[in-house]
């Protein structure tokens, strides 16, 4: 195993072999001992960067240039946002295009991505987790409300089968009431018919012993029921009770027993906004794709000499205006009335106007 590969081993000149070496050349990522410097430093094909060996890492490693190796690129075309070499300039691919020094730029995106970083950790990321918050809260609000309606549809099904069980339970009731009427009404005459037979099996009994009796007073005694017999009972005419059901329509069930509210979700574009760095400051609205007019405002400056010179926005509803003729600030409202009036304390007139969170 090369003992230069070995984690154990210490570092060493990368020309010489020379054990912990003090420089290095961040360019061409190379450690040097101080014999060797000199040496390095002579190869004119790259550009170098020796540094102490303590600081390396610390200079650029400038890109070599895709079209021309082993160059290095020391400039950037703004224009193609690319890094180019010398040889790319003269070879005027890039010409009439705004040249920087590759470390300038280099400078400008450092610079661009610690400003990125900071609106990533302190804005973007804070913002992102409270949306996912709102989110979580959602979904446990969803939750709740949907087993809140569950114990609601339960409670009103309870109150339904309460309702059905007490109709069922009238009718057979009321079922029972007009049996009993019935059956009182046909055990009567079924008493009286009874009663009837059994008068006419006496009276066929009685003629059989009369007819074959020679007495005579008894048979002159005899009074004829045919009559009585010929006048039969009433005849019963009874109509059995029918249940007749009512046609279940589930659409009509569905809405007798309730319903639930549409369900929906709408999506707002720039529902979420950005709050500005500045305390106190109201948040960030979305720039509108095309300028739209809300309201028209006529000031009290005109002509050419005393003119409308300066408008500021103090809130969504009030502007404030000046004039370079005029030592009076004027503050409006949307519907074009002066609110108030206020004079320069300079006695000068105002070249322009700040409005701040504090005022005027």
């Amino acid at each position: 195993m090369d003992p230069r590969s070995s984690a154990q081993d210490v570092v060493r000149c990368d020309v010489c072999d020379t054990p912990v070496p003090p420089l290095h050349c961040d360019f061409c990522q190379t450690n040097l001992c101080k014999a060797c410097v000199g040496e390095h430093m002579l190869d004119l094909s790259k550009k170098h960067q020796v540094v102490p060996f303590k600081d390396r890492g610390s200079t650029p490693n400038y890109p070599i240039c895709t079209k021309h190796s082993p160059k290095q690129c020391e400039l950037h075309c703004e224009q193609c946002d690319i890094p180019i070499c010398a040889h790319c300039v003269s070879s005027e691919s890039h010409k009439n295009h705004k040249l920087v020094d590759i470390y300038t730029n280099y400078e400008k995106k450092r610079e661009d991505l610690q400003k990125d970083l900071q609106e990533l950790v302190k804005s973007l990321s804070p913002k992102y987790q409270e949306i996912a918050n709102k989110i979580t809260v959602q979904k446990a609000d969803l939750s709740k409300n949907s087993k809140k309606l569950t114990t609601g549809i339960d409670k009103h099904g309870e109150v339904w089968h309460r309702e059905i069980d007490t109709i069922i339970q009238k009718l057979k009731s009321d079922l029972d009431e007009m049996d009993t009427k019935h059956l009182a009404v046909l055990n009567k005459q079924e008493d009286e018919i009874t009663h009837t037979i059994s008068e006419i099996t006496q009276s066929i009994a009685d003629l059989k012993k009369l007819l074959d009796s020679n007495d005579v007073s008894l048979v002159s005694a005899y009074k004829s029921r045919i009559a009585e017999f010929r006048r039969l009972p009433p005849k019963l005419t009874i109509s059995l009770p029918n249940f007749t059901h009512q046609k279940i329509n589930p659409e009509q069930l569905y809405q007798q027993f309730g319903s639930l509210s549409a369900f929906s979700i709408t999506t707002e574009e720039h529902g979420y906004t950005m709050e500005t760095s500045e305390a106190g400051s109201s948040p960030l609205k979305p720039l509108l794709d095309e300028p739209r007019i809300i309201s028209t405002i006529q000031t009290q400056y005109g002509g050419f000499s005393n003119g409308l010179t300066s408008v500021t926005c103090h809130s969504d509803e009030e502007i404030w205006t000046c004039s370079y003729d005029n030592k009076m600030m004027s503050l409006y409202n949307l519907q074009g009335e002066l609110v108030k009036s206020v004079q320069t304390k300079s006695g000068n007139y105002p070249w322009d106007i700040a409005v701040t969170g504090v005022g005027i």
